[in-house]
């Protein structure tokens, strides 16, 4: 888990991303919003693939590292390496490990470390912030 440094790689104005993004996907990877539990799809997607920053199409997490973590949003135990990046999210009277796309700095989620083997972490994903790419047959 790396600390957000704040350059991205992929910079976009406010107007741009609005224009490439659902308003569902603005609200979420560039105004920090959370979707509704049990609201995704994907959260029940266990098909083999990676899953990919809506945002930028950055590869964040592959199908090996999700599970059902019975919250309502897709939960993995780990990113990709060097694909996300952390902040500390101190909004609702809280403080949480936010999670980042370490590509555009989209908002992903949050990670808990009350997640399962080997890492004890819980990705909890907004389904909006991802795409899933299915791994293809040979």
């Amino acid at each position: 888990m790396t600390t957000s440094k704040n350059q991205f790689e992929v910079q976009k104005t406010e107007q741009e991303w609005q224009t490439e993004l659902t308003p569902e996907q603005f609200k979420v990877l560039r105004q920090h919003g959370t979707e509704r539990a049990g609201t995704s799809p994907l959260d029940k997607v266990y098909d083999e693939g990676t899953y990919e920053c809506a945002g930028c199409g950055q590869p964040l997490f592959t199908s090996e590292t999700k599970y059902d973590s019975g919250t309502g949003w897709p939960s993995f135990y780990a990113p990709i390496e060097e694909a996300t990046e952390t902040t500390v999210d101190r909004s609702f009277f809280m403080v949480r490990t936010e999670v980042h796309c370490s590509r555009c700095g989209g908002h992903l989620g949050h990670v808990f470390s009350d997640g399962p083997r080997p890492t004890n972490q819980r990705y909890c994903m907004n389904g909006v912030s991802l795409n899933f790419v299915a791994e293809k047959e040979s």
